[in-house]
């Protein structure tokens, strides 16, 4: 069990497990988990952390199928420059490896965001803290376990 289903249990989070056989190999775990798991790639969500103004750390949370704004995250924390944080530092900030990167059960707590589109939305599937483990949940539920805010963060791939 991984610090993000702890957790959602602990606190009666409704929540759905969903594993599948991880490829090393992939080049996009989105893609792979929307795949594998027969799943709109819109409803898979990945976890991207962000260091603002060269030092805080902070989370964020879009659809696979999306691009992160770095003006955007900016804004939305009132910073002057966001860039995305070092491998090495995302690890042990969050306690997860990239790729199976949870918002819920971080290591350290940072702030987190999550795309306002999330609320098209019934349920969101967000990595539940393992390559090849997702946990399917309400937005809503999301944002109240992580403390979280709703706010636009994306702009489409093309």
């Amino acid at each position: 069990m991984t610090p993000a289903v702890s957790i959602l249990n602990k606190n009666n989070i409704r929540y759905q497990l969903h594993e599948y056989d991880h490829d090393t190999t992939s080049d996009s775990y989105g893609k792979e988990a929307s795949e594998k798991m027969n799943v709109a790639a819109e409803a898979i969500f990945k976890t991207l952390v962000v260091k603002l103004n060269n030092s805080e750390l902070v989370v964020n949370v879009i659809p696979v199928t999306s691009q992160l704004s770095m003006k955007a995250v900016a804004k939305a924390h009132n910073a002057k420059k966001a860039t995305m944080a070092d491998k090495v530092e995302v690890q042990g900030s969050t306690g997860y490896v990239v790729g199976g990167i949870s918002p819920i059960g971080l290591k350290k707590a940072l702030r987190v965001l999550i795309d306002d589109s999330a609320l098209s939305h019934s349920s969101i599937f967000i990595s539940g803290g393992r390559r090849g483990l997702e946990i399917e949940l309400s937005p809503l539920d999301l944002k109240q376990i992580v403390k979280g805010e709703f706010t636009n963060l994306t702009q489409k791939i093309a």
